[in-house]
């Protein structure tokens, strides 16, 4: 997990003896490691590699856009980690 200040709240922190009896262990990130940040892997292909131009024309286009590319994700849009 990132060291995001909505991770770093007691709402989030009240929660951990209960994630801890589920077996959820949470770990965080290095400071400044957007690299080991899936979300941030994933969102860096969205926005420049795989919306076109023309999604940008409006915010319609924008939404069918992000929306076409996260129902297709794992089949037409893929990243390779290795």
């Amino acid at each position: 997990m990132d060291n995001s200040p909505i991770h770093q709240n007691n709402r989030f922190w009240d929660r951990e003896h209960e994630w801890a009896e589920k077996g959820l262990e949470i770990l965080f990130l290095p400071t400044y490691s957007p690299h080991l940040n899936m979300i941030e892997i994933f969102w860096g292909f969205l926005k420049y590699q795989w919306l076109d131009v023309d999604a940008y024309e409006d915010y319609s286009s924008l939404v069918n856009a992000v929306e076409n590319i996260l129902k297709n994700f794992g089949t037409e849009y893929t990243i390779n980690f290795v």
